[in-house]
């Protein structure tokens, strides 16, 4: 018998798991989405919590987020997957509610069974909920809606399969952001990004010049700074406890996994006892390295001190290679291997 064009049967025809152990780590994303179809008037009960199964659209929510996490135990041929993230929103909608999951892995496989998954649970939960008062509830188009990750890269649901965009490239290079209000408006001279830029380019990531941005616009220049895909994103600046700070909120709304150790790092790094108020962040966003470094030249520098003997390891760590010496970074085998 010829190869089977379906990657879950072998070429004798007979179910079996996809060996995935050669495919890349990647950042996979996946969006289903479902519906319940039900009558106003139950909609009505459910936003007003008044149904005699208490709280229903909570109750689905966690119920969706529980099948997600056991999708390998209920379709047989499903890879256990270290889940990063997973997200169930239910939307009341006219006569019906709008059931969508989103879920988030570093893996081998994607992740879009999980969110199919989440959705149908979170589905059928809500409709043993709401079933006393309307036994004909229907759940409907349970679909996948885009996906993210992987040898195809993005896929839409919306989009022909002639126009899906090839894989994104992965993170390469260094971005500098420069957190100052003052900075900003020219009142006075950044002293901290052209040198993080120079560190970068030094280790091999080649960093163009350093954005500066007000404190008030951090959340907006930092997605500025991610969208070309930067291996390493240094920004300094706005980690302290002034209520102008706001660097390290916008960073963790933005982290699909925190590195508190090494924020922790460059704390005890510093010599001064006013670093303990620093509130600076570390962790990864979409493959990047993300590191709120502080405002000074000394902080700077002690900050830097500190990602000289964690950042090559760290970025083979986010490309999968966890066979890496942990050790040595000084060589230039190492500064190539951040490219």
């Amino acid at each position: 018998m010829a190869d089977s064009p379906l990657p879950h049967l072998d070429a004798d025809g007979r179910a079996r798991m996809v060996d995935v152990g050669s495919k890349a780590v990647t950042q996979r994303t996946a969006l289903a989405r479902g519906r319940l179809e039900t009558t106003p008037e139950v909609v009505a009960l459910l936003v007003a919590d008044g149904l005699p199964k208490a709280d229903a659209l909570a109750t689905a929510r966690i119920a969706g987020i529980a099948g997600a996490k056991r999708t390998s135990d209920l379709i047989p041929l499903c890879h256990p997957l270290p889940l990063d993230g997973v997200t169930v929103d239910l939307v009341p909608d006219g006569d019906g509610v709008v059931i969508e999951a989103r879920t988030r892995t570093t893996g081998r496989t994607g992740v879009e069974m999980e969110a199919l998954t989440a959705v149908a649970i979170a589905g059928l939960t809500l409709h043993d909920m709401v079933k006393a008062v309307d036994p004909r509830a229907t759940l409907t188009g349970v679909q996948l809606v885009a996906k993210t990750g992987g040898k195809r890269g993005e896929w839409t649901r919306d989009r022909p399969d002639a126009e899906v965009a090839p894989p994104r490239p992965e993170p390469a290079g260094g971005a500098v952001l420069v957190v100052s209000t003052l900075a900003a408006r020219g009142e006075r001279d950044d002293t901290t990004g052209g040198r993080i830029a120079a560190w970068l380019d030094g280790l091999g990531l080649p960093t163009p010049p350093a954005r500066v941005v007000a404190d008030a616009d951090v959340a907006e220049g930092l997605r500025a700074a991610l969208a070309p895909r930067p291996a390493v994103l240094l920004t300094t600046g706005g980690t302290g406890p002034s209520p102008t700070d706001a660097t390290p909120e916008a960073t963790a709304a933005l982290l699909d996994r925190p590195l508190p150790g090494v924020a922790e790092a460059i704390r005890a790094r510093a010599g001064t006892p006013t670093a303990a108020l620093g509130r600076g962040l570390a962790g990864i966003a979409d493959g990047t390295v993300v590191v709120n470094l502080p405002g000074s030249p000394g902080g700077v520098d002690d900050a830097l001190a500190v990602l000289a003997d964690l950042l090559p390891h760290l970025l083979q760590q986010v490309r999968g290679h966890a066979d890496h010496d942990h050790g040595a970074h000084q060589s230039g085998t190492h500064r190539e291997a951040a490219r």
